[in-house]
């Protein structure tokens, strides 16, 4: 029973993952994205549309993350090279991505494809509890693992991840230091998106191998109050989007068992946490404890560098 919803722990919150660490990626550069549930829905509708028409699950993903990271470069030229307000911006980009994929998916409901199957990954996948959860798990799983371990690698053991902190720290100190502030936030928060998309890929490639209207079902809102939760950490990030895939799989085992507690009230779990967990995470920000970046949601402009 446990293994049962370990195992769909992992899956519930593997998308949730990748829209947290896209997210992490763009505030660690300074950028406020409060378009992360939009962006997993055009890549989830790019990835489908794609591999439906090519028989690629590869294309699909490759197509995932190129439309959410050109939905992506449109929020950066807004916040970076415009200087616009990035709440507003975000929020326009999550209204696109709703009217977008539902005006564009219209055609795709009800179609199905091969989505991606597991692959056991020998010996580990035999070990008890945890082999199957984690080493028997599809080939985007196996990447969200490898994603986290790049990201922390690449923010705190690369030069280009420390000027990436910077730039979410104080862009003026990098800018003096010769860090092209404008290309690294625009590149942050381009590929940032993209990953968020890979998410989105994921839940119309392999959770539910279909195109559903507004699939995404909040899930980047809950990735939105994660980064907070995590501490804009990637290892973080990974105890607490599969913290949420828990309560969603323990939420449908429920459902399935017959449960005579309402099925709106589960329904309401997920998203009952996420207000408990920004709660918390605001609480530990005020009393210190937490690791904002300093110039988070702040444009910049050289002209203003003192």
């Amino acid at each position: 029973m446990f293994e049962i919803l370990l195992d769909a722990t992992v899956r519930a919150g593997t998308p949730i993952l990748f829209a947290t660490l896209g997210a992490i990626i763009n505030e660690r550069a300074g950028i406020i994205n409060l378009g992360i549930e939009g962006l997993m829905l055009i890549g989830a509708v790019a990835g489908f549309a794609a591999t439906h028409a090519s028989g690629s699950l590869l294309i699909g993903v490759i197509a995932a993350f190129a439309m959410a990271f050109i939905a992506g470069a449109i929020h950066a030229f807004i916040t970076v090279q415009l200087r616009g307000n990035q709440i507003v911006s975000g929020l326009a980009l999550t209204m696109f991505g709703i009217g977008m994929t539902a005006l564009f998916g219209r055609g795709m409901v009800g179609l199905t494809i091969d989505g991606f199957e597991r692959v056991a990954i020998p010996g580990l996948s035999e070990l008890p509890i945890v082999g199957k959860a984690f080493f028997n798990q599809d080939l985007l799983i196996y990447f969200s693992f490898l994603l986290v371990v790049a990201i922390w690698l690449f923010f705190y053991r690369t030069r280009w991840g420390l000027e990436v902190r910077t730039l979410g720290e104080n862009p003026a100190v990098a800018d003096t230091c010769g860090v092209p502030v404008n290309r690294y936030r625009f590149l942050a928060v381009t590929i940032g998106s993209g990953i968020v998309g890979i998410g989105g890929a994921y839940l119309s490639l392999a959770y539910t191998p279909m195109w559903i209207e507004n699939m995404s079902a909040g899930r980047g809102w809950i990735a939105v109050a994660l980064v907070i939760f995590a501490g804009w950490s990637s290892p973080k990030a990974l105890f607490g989007a599969y913290l949420f895939g828990g309560i969603t799989a323990m939420q449908l085992r429920f459902q399935a068992m017959g449960t005579t507690i309402s099925a709106h009230l589960l329904q309401m779990l997920p998203y009952f946490f996420t207000i408990v967990v920004l709660i918390i995470s605001t609480l530990r920000l005020q009393k210190g404890a937490g690791q904002q970046p300093e110039s988070l949601g702040l444009p910049y402009d050289r002209e203003d560098r003192k």
